[in-house]
């Protein structure tokens, strides 16, 4: 719960949500953040995201939303503002954590990326971006009459390996809490 207090520190956020099924995560939830109960048929694994964002839109009326997973903990107030900033303004319909890549890319057992015959230096690789599925900023239309969250024109915000950490599988749990144990250690700033 600890990256909810990075949404606190971010200007343009009027309210913040903890949207989920259980009432007991309310001792979890710090003080200006909001619960507000889902309902339990989207706390499945067969449930798509785009059902539960959805119905968060229709409970919660906004111009733009700001989904922010708890499965990313490190990502920076800084990199949240930036793309609040973006969609805000008018300048791009959407924001997205990205890391980029610059490696050489496999698909269906070929190379995709690279002629294996001319083999470049991976720094002249074209770059790709890769979603760290740990935020997303979006128009309230793009949800609603497209069923999507992202648009034709999103900005894409390349986050640092440490803002990339998605917590999926319990190897990424050991990952995220031996970084967050490091940065304790060295005193480090965890939640910026």
């Amino acid at each position: 719960m600890e990256s909810h207090y990075t949404l606190l520190k971010v200007k343009g956020i009027d309210e913040i949500y903890v949207y989920c099924s259980d009432p007991s995560i309310l001792l979890h939830i710090p003080r200006g953040i909001k619960f507000l109960k889902r309902d339990a048929a989207l706390d499945g694994s067969h449930v798509k995201i785009n059902e539960v964002l959805k119905d968060f839109a229709r409970d919660v009326a906004a111009d733009v939303y700001v989904l922010a997973h708890a499965t990313a903990p490190f990502i920076k107030a800084k990199t949240i503002e930036e793309g609040v900033d973006g969609v805000c303004n008018g300048a791009y319909d959407s924001a997205l954590t990205v890391i980029r890549q610059q490696d050489f890319f496999w698909m269906d057992k070929k190379p995709w990326n690279y002629d294996p015959k001319e083999i470049p230096r991976t720094q002249d690789l074209k770059p790709l971006y890769r979603e760290t599925t740990g935020l997303y900023i979006y128009e309230r239309h793009l949800i609603e009459k497209e069923n999507r969250r992202t648009g034709e024109h999103p900005l894409l915000l390349e986050a640092d390996w440490k803002e990339a950490v998605d917590i999926n599988q319990p190897e990424d749990f050991v990952i995220a809490d031996a970084l967050y144990n490091y940065s304790l250690q060295k005193g480090e700033k965890i939640y910026e």
